[in-house]
């Protein structure tokens, strides 16, 4: 009864996307207008293909955007290594991950836009590209994308599952619960990234035997490649740093530079030979900041204008995307951003506890608190989070007055980082070669 209903929820959404089509061409041809889209690529979000279709299997990534993307893409490295034979496609809704992802996916795998979860657009893709399975990243439960696909015969696998507290409350409304559980019914594989998100998809009704144990990708970003350009640019910073005490905030949204630049305010007059390195969630928010603060007649260094640091320079703006591992390197202290005002939901820290970094985030972390409470149990040091200001003020006092104390939580957090990161990727590949690839050669009589 439960899986007739959610056919006919499916079915009003398909109707519903096709009646709105026009008006999501209208919203897209906006968005390139805002510069928000591509502007010459905007088209393939329509699913209009802009290369041509390799012969032979082909698996097909979707990732939403820039974080996700980058937890794919060391599978997909796997993937490539391990089975040259396959043809990867991999595609991202937004132009930052366009930017960066780009330059870090290997040269054979074909990168193109997603299309928007419009009945027209879903299968004009499908029909050009014809993939034989689809792994998709995170919380991209679009419904006429999994449909489309399970009426095709495409196996699907979703892998660093996630579904938050809010989009469970959403998914369980009775208009919805039918056809969230009909959709999920279509994948051959889902690999939670926690425990919690395990028990959200099997409130769902998630069918048991295709939830496997969790993990996170998230964590694998010492596999992920690091431009030339942006090493070198460190490589120099390192230079005109030494002797200086340099902390970092990254990933900081727009509001959180009060609190950011109020807490530098007082603390480089307790350390003037300071430097504090802002790095934006989005580079435009960084440009702002930086002519705010040239305003008020303070000495920044921008990223995007390639400034050099002088000894007068006590804040650095990094503008741009794709660094932010590099800048890390820099830096004894992350102060990681997503995470000092409410409504947001905090930002990986695997990254600066990878870099050796003493991490430190706000009271809002959100999706992200699992990575939190599971390195904070394997090193109760490894993360600190402060509720306030003033905390964030006394907490970073503390590190920089004390070297035993810094060093103690510098060493908790990478060492609680390797110990989470050890053989993520080959756990998720070996499940997808179990119960995707396996089946998928075994159906073209490999």
């Amino acid at each position: 009864m439960s899986r007739e209903r959610g056919k006919l929820v499916y079915k009003c959404y398909r109707a519903l996307t096709t009646t709105l089509s026009p008006l999501l061409q209208i919203y897209l041809r906006w968005r390139k207008f805002r510069g928000l889209e591509h502007p010459t690529r905007w088209p393939e979000r329509l699913g209009r293909a802009s290369l041509p279709r390799p012969p032979g299997l082909l698996i097909w990534f979707h990732a939403v955007s820039l974080g996700e993307g980058m937890a794919a893409i060391p599978v997909i490295r796997s993937c490539v290594r391990k089975r040259p034979d396959l043809n990867i496609l991999m595609t991202t809704t937004t132009v930052s991950a366009f930017e960066v992802l780009r330059n870090q996916l290997p040269s054979c795998v074909i990168y193109q836009f997603a299309p928007i979860d419009a009945p027209a657009s879903l299968d004009a893709f499908l029909g050009h590209w014809k993939p034989n399975a689809i792994i998709l990243v995170e919380s991209e439960l679009w419904p006429n994308l999994i449909m489309g696909a399970s009426k095709s015969g495409i196996m699907l696998a979703l892998i660093n599952a996630r579904i938050s507290t809010k989009s469970l409350k959403r998914w369980s409304l009775p208009i919805s619960y039918p056809l969230i559980t009909l959709m999920l019914s279509k994948f051959a594989l889902i690999v939670p990234l926690s425990m919690t998100e395990a028990i959200h998809f099997q409130l769902l009704q998630a069918p048991p035997f295709v939830i496997s144990f969790s993990v996170d990708l998230k964590y694998a970003v010492e596999e992920c490649e690091t431009p030339k350009a942006s090493l070198e640019h460190v490589g120099d910073l390192q230079v005109q740093l030494l002797d200086r005490m340099v902390w970092m905030a990254s990933s900081i949204h727009k509001g959180e530079e009060k609190v950011i630049l109020g807490v530098h305010e007082v603390l480089v007059q307790r350390y003037p030979n300071m430097v504090t390195i802002i790095v934006p969630r989005h580079p435009q928010h960084g440009q702002d900041i930086a002519l705010e603060l040239k305003t008020k007649g303070l000495n920044v260094a921008v990223r995007s204008h390639h400034d050099e640091l002088t000894q007068r320079t006590n804040i650095y703006l990094v503008d741009t995307l794709g660094e932010l591992r590099c800048f890390y390197r820099l830096a004894t202290v992350a102060v990681v951003g997503g995470s000092f005002l409410p409504g947001l939901a905090g930002h990986n820290i695997s990254e600066a506890a990878a870099a050796g970094c003493a991490v430190v985030i706000g009271p809002h972390i959100g999706q992200f608190s699992h990575m939190v409470s599971a390195m904070q149990r394997l090193n109760p040091l490894a993360v600190i989070q402060v509720s306030s200001k003033v905390d964030l003020i006394s907490v970073l006092s503390e590190l920089f007055g004390n070297p035993k104390i810094l060093e103690a939580r510098r060493s908790a957090a990478k060492q609680a980082f390797h110990s989470l990161s050890s053989g993520v990727v080959a756990h998720v590949w070996n499940l997808l070669s179990q119960h995707v690839l396996y089946k998928l050669f075994a159906q073209d009589g490999h």
